[in-house]
């Protein structure tokens, strides 16, 4: 389990969210040969998040990149070399094909509603300022949802103002978001 997914399941958690990590799909043999890829492994959602209040359910990309140059607008762009870091956001027939049998997966085991909609996103810990803006729109027009470190920030600052949650995001929110109490042992510490 990658520890940014982790990050950003108990952020969903915290919202009310049911979430899973590293979610396999279960792509049946006519399935693969309709996106090309007839001897492919079970593809693999980074992370799943369910809102039965929603009714969504969200199929999440998570990418770190920090101590990067962050995500790029341009990769999400047609024709981008690096489309292959992002297969569901470029292929419409593999996305088309990988939701569905999501769906009908997560319908047949009972975790959510034959009505959901579901909703293809990416949560990211970095991004240029050039960037930002033109990954938004390139989101918006495909009407993919976007998390940016803004989101997570937000998100955090909520966990650690709110009462103990025995999470990681929370634990770690708390120590390094809310204001010290206790000065003395800080001095100590130091």
């Amino acid at each position: 389990m990658d520890a940014f997914e982790q990050l950003a399941a108990d952020i969903f958690w915290a919202q009310g969210y049911w979430v899973r990590t590293g979610v396999k799909v279960e792509l049946t043999r006519d399935e693969k040969l309709t996106i090309g890829r007839h001897s492919s492994p079970r593809w693999e959602v980074d992370l799943l998040a369910w809102s039965t209040q929603k009714n969504e359910l969200l199929v999440l990309e998570c990418k770190s990149y920090f101590d990067s140059g962050g995500v790029h607008a341009a990769h999400f762009l047609p024709g981008s070399k690096y489309a292959h870091r992002y297969k569901l956001f470029h292929d419409q027939v593999l996305r088309e094909t990988v939701l569905e049998r999501l769906r009908l997966q997560c319908l047949e085991r009972g975790l959510c509603s034959a009505d959901a909609q579901i909703r293809l996103g990416l949560v990211h810990g970095h991004v240029t300022r050039h960037n930002a803006a033109r990954l938004q729109a390139i989101f918006e027009q495909n009407d993919w949802l976007l998390f940016g470190p803004q989101w997570a920030r937000r998100h955090l600052a909520q966990l650690a103002a709110g009462s103990y949650d025995n999470s990681t995001a929370a634990v770690v929110a708390k120590l390094l978001l809310r204001p010290h109490q206790d000065e003395a042992s800080e001095a100590l510490d130091g």
